[in-house]
């Protein structure tokens, strides 16, 4: 029967005065939203609706992982490794260790060494990639002459390429985080592009200096003189573009960072500076490094290049330490950041790039609001003219319905793209569509001869089944293009699953429950549709 308690009655107002509540910052100008924050505390103010790059421009990068310094940094590990292998074991080779386009080669005059060593070049397959399809990632030959040959396979510089985008990903996250952008969109395009997406950010030139770094940080010692050449490589400064020969061996990595801020040199002479921390195994090295080599010269290496080689005056075991490099605030601040988040594992190339104006966001949202407009317009004015008062009941209903849609994208943050506006103006329809359902299974229980009361209960208890149905259905839809799809589709999934779950609140129990407020004080003697 049409009969609602107190506390329903309560909660379903409740809930609508909620919605509206924190949707309403949402309608509110930047200004008037930052003037109202500062009165309330913060957890008082509800966020509001974070709006895509469709609706609000912002900046479109895409990237391509370079092939070609990811196998020179496949080659260089490689490379580490057989120095290594070929120290422990102590074999002696001839000629030293030399690089090929796709792996490295040593010359073991011994036959006996070689069988010592050839076994642990092959177990470097294991920890150079794994689940490829049963391919192999490395391959190991041997001539008669005692040339051991080590190569990158094809099927293991595919694995190398995919793990790279994937570990980008989470980088460049952090990084665009950091920024303090809101709801940036970073994903995988096929097997070595990612695009990244950043709304509201009007300016791509710090976007890409972010994103255009590796930012692979390394601690090495400035060779001296009679050193073997085999062992130092020529590296260019920053500050003056001037060659420094470099000890190729790694003392500290980078990746044992832990923490990196932006400051100001106190001591001396004030400039901006950044100053890092180290986890416990980078403190311990760092600590190592410096006590044994007081006096020499000790280069911080970014991406290659010498930011800094100021001389080990005492050691340092603190764990901590500073970069300086005649940087701006805003150099060192980009460059706390990069440290922070971590090296790309690969150098990306900016394939793409393009500013979407606010301009353009605002004609979509114009557009948008447009087709919004005009659809309810036509549900409100059909509904009224079938229906009568009923029709009022569904269209009250309907805003309620927009209004929870709306409050469901602020408080699970999602953004609020174009086509998410096109999945709002579908389920206005869809809404109605329930209401439509009720009302002519209430007109034809009473054609069939039931009373008002009957009649009543009945369109809504037998309508209530196929309006589920339909309901579940379309909710299946919207969450296999949310899993499947990206980006904007999934924005349109989202809008659409929300219009879904709302609608069975408002098409049925929202209507229903004004129905019975309808006949308990109207008493009618005939039914208005």
């Amino acid at each position: 029967m049409l009969r609602f308690s107190t506390w329903k009655f309560l909660a379903i107002v409740a809930m609508t005065l909620a919605a509206i509540l924190v949707v309403a910052p949402s309608t509110l100008s930047p200004s008037n939203y930052q003037a109202l924050a500062s009165r309330l505390p913060s957890w008082l103010m509800p966020p509001t609706i974070v709006l895509g790059l469709d609706l609000q421009g912002g900046s479109h990068v895409m990237l391509e992982v370079d092939q070609a310094d990811l196998i020179s940094t496949q080659i260089k590990n490689l490379r580490d490794d057989v120095r290594r292998i070929l120290r422990e074991e102590k074999v002696a080779i001839t000629g030293g260790i030399g690089t090929t386009p796709r792996g490295v080669q040593v010359r073991v005059a011994d036959e006996a060494d070689r069988e010592k060593i050839l076994p642990k070049f092959r177990l470097l397959r294991n920890s150079f990639s794994s689940n490829i399809g049963g391919q192999t990632p490395l391959e190991v030959e041997t001539t008669p002459e005692g040339l051991v040959r080590i190569t990158v396979t094809d099927a293991g510089l595919r694995d190398k390429s995919r793990k790279a985008v994937e570990q980008s990903i989470e980088v460049i996250r952090r990084r665009v985080d950091a920024l303090g952008t809101r709801e940036p969109s970073i994903q995988r395009q096929g097997d070595d592009r990612v695009l990244v997406q950043v709304p509201g950010l009007q300016d791509p030139q710090t976007l890409k200096e972010i994103l255009g770094q590796t930012a692979k940080l390394e601690f090495r010692l400035v060779a001296e003189p009679g050193q073997n050449p085999a062992e130092v490589e020529e590296l260019e400064q920053v500050e003056d573009q001037q060659k420094l020969p470099i000890e190729k061996q790694v003392m500290v990595q980078g990746e044992d960072l832990t923490d990196a801020q932006p400051g100001f040199d106190q001591q001396r002479s004030g400039e901006p500076v950044v100053n890092f921390r180290f986890n416990i195994r980078g403190a311990q090295k760092f600590g190592d490094v410096t006590s044994k080599n007081v006096g020499r010269l000790f280069a911080i290496v970014l991406d290659n290049k010498v930011i800094s080689a100021p001389r080990i005056l005492t050691p340092i075991t603190g764990g901590s330490g500073q970069i300086s490099g005649r940087f701006s605030v805003e150099q060192a601040n980009n460059l706390a950041i990069l440290l922070r988040a971590g090296a790309l594992p690969a150098k990306l190339n900016i394939v793409e790039e393009r500013t979407v104006g606010p301009g353009l966001g605002q004609d979509s949202i114009d557009a948008g609001k447009r087709a919004a407009y005009v659809g309810a317009g036509l549900v409100v004015v059909y509904m009224l003219i079938t229906y009568g008062v009923f029709g009022i009941f569904a269209n009250l209903a309907l805003f309620v319905h927009i209004a929870f849609i709306f409050a469901g994208l602020v408080l699970l943050g999602s953004t609020l793209t174009l086509p998410g506006i096109a999945g709002i103006v579908l389920t206005i329809g869809m809404a109605v569509d329930s209401n439509v359902l009720i009302y002519e299974r209430i007109r034809e229980e009473n054609h069939a001869g039931r009373s008002i009361l009957a009649s009543l209960d009945a369109g809504f208890n037998r309508a209530f089944a196929t309006i589920v149905d339909s309901n579940v259905t379309m909710f299946v839809a919207a969450a296999i293009l949310y899993f499947l799809g990206t980006g904007p589709v999934r924005g349109f999934a989202v809008s659409l699953a929300l219009g879904i779950l709302t609608t069975i609140v408002t098409a049925v129990t929202m209507t229903r429950m004004m129905i019975a407020v309808w006949y308990h004080y109207a008493r009618p003697t005939k039914l208005p549709i």
